[in-house]
């Protein structure tokens, strides 16, 4: 199938895969999976068609996998499809650097190519890097986690406006969002924008890097780069927004570090922000980060409290744990570890309010401030409001509600783009 036929197909395709494919078969003791099939799947199986003859640039990660694990870089180098650069996010290509790091530019020892690190580059940056590798298509694949605060977004942002000004075809392979499709928390203002928070979006935006993607071209790129990128999107198959990773017969690739199962990618949205309190330990250092949430001066009566909250789809476990790097290294905290009972009900980000909501009254808490003048809050939530509220006795119904009329505005804003069915989401 050509590159026309293959995108056309996936255009039509996407309401007939929705909920019609059946269900992979059982191993025994385990619940069916649904089939999916990805960007990189179809690309594949057409052959490479959409890229053969033009000289590419790769974006992606470990996470840019088929179901045998075999990365997409490595496959096309093989077959013969003409790789002029790949480019490595946060954590790198390879994936083996921790938080805010990256692997620098190199040789790839696999195939022998350029990776340039792109973590942190800017538009004009990554400019320069496509003009050097000589790129007239780019590619991208990673796998989102779904939270405004992660950085992949915002290398697919940058890369595409820079794919704009130099006229570049940009190609996105989607992937399905493993938190599902629907669309939590406050909304990015004004004054607040850093690199955990570059666009007016929600926390949790519920998009695949597809929508994503077609959501920046139609909203932000002509006031960015002065015209839409030459935009295409090969779209997954069997995917829905009710879905989350578990639900998938899709191999789970850590996609940072600090993201190591599926279960973690489901709290994160939420539990992220505890990167914004000092005194609280976000589980990094941990074999389960961002569920495990305690600190040196905290006990059981912060896990009780918020247990007594019957909050839906989610226990709490009272839990000690020791750091072995990140905050609080070699001393023992106490807190709790989330554990997602139905993911259906179970709302990450409403969650981590109530925990925070519970845990200021302790003498204990303390936020974050960075260079003396910045809350990490701040910039994680979009705005001063959730910590002026907490800060003054807000409860989480008080906090939630303040952001319900921005939430309903972006939902009702990113619906022209959006690709997949977000019934029962």
């Amino acid at each position: 199938m050509n590159r026309r036929g293959l995108l056309a197909a996936g255009a039509a395709g996407v309401a007939a895969g929705l909920t019609g494919a059946e269900p992979a078969a059982a191993k025994p003791g385990l619940l069916p999976r649904v089939p999916v099939r990805t960007g990189m799947d179809r690309l594949a199986a057409a052959g490479w068609d959409a890229v053969r003859g033009e000289r590419i640039g790769v974006v992606s990660n470990p996470t840019g996998v088929d179901r045998e694990y075999r990365h997409l870089v490595d496959r096309m180098h093989a077959d013969g499809v003409s790789i002029g650069g790949v480019f490595g996010p946060e954590h790198g290509f390879r994936g083996s650097a921790q938080a805010g790091g990256s692997e620098g530019t190199g040789t790839d020892a696999r195939t022998g190519l350029t990776v340039y690190d792109a973590y942190l580059a800017s538009q004009a940056t990554w400019a320069q890097m496509f003009t050097a590798a000589g790129v007239r298509t780019v590619v991208f694949d990673i796998q989102d986690i779904g939270a405004r605060f992660y950085t992949y977004i915002y290398t697919l942002y940058d890369s595409m406006a820079a794919a704009a000004r130099l006229g570049l075809r940009y190609l996105v392979l989607d992937r399905p969002n493993p938190v599902g499709g629907r669309a939590y928390g406050p909304m990015m203002t004004d004054g607040f924008t850093s690199g955990v928070g570059r666009l007016k979006i929600v926390q949790q935006h519920g998009m695949t890097v597809g929508e994503l993607a077609r959501f920046y071209n139609g909203e932000f790129l002509v006031a960015e780069a002065g015209r839409p990128v030459d935009l295409e999107v090969i779209d997954c198959r069997g995917w829905a927004g009710r879905l989350r990773a578990g639900d998938t017969d899709l191999p789970w690739v850590l996609p940072s570090p600090n993201i190591p199962t599926p279960d973690t990618a489901l709290v994160y949205p939420g539990t992220g922000l505890f990167e914004g309190v000092s005194s609280l330990s976000e589980g990094r250092g941990t074999t389960r980060p961002f569920e495990l949430i305690g600190g040196p001066g905290f006990d059981h009566r912060w896990r009780d409290r918020v247990a007594a909250l019957n909050l839906p789809g989610v226990e709490f476990r009272e839990a000690y744990f020791t750091p072995t790097f990140n905050k609080f290294t070699n001393q023992l905290c106490a807190g709790i570890e989330v554990k997602v009972s139905d993911q259906a009900a179970y709302d990450p980000i409403r969650t981590a309010v109530a925990m925070l909501v519970e845990a200021r009254g302790e003498a204990a808490f303390a936020w974050r401030v960075d260079g003396g003048t910045r809350y990490w809050i701040d910039l994680l939530t979009g705005s001063s409001r959730l910590r002026t509220m907490i800060d003054a006795g807000a409860t989480t119904d008080d906090v939630v509600g303040a952001w319900a009329g921005e939430l309903a505005a972006f939902e009702a804003r990113r619906r022209p783009y959006l690709r997949y069915s977000r019934l029962g989401s």
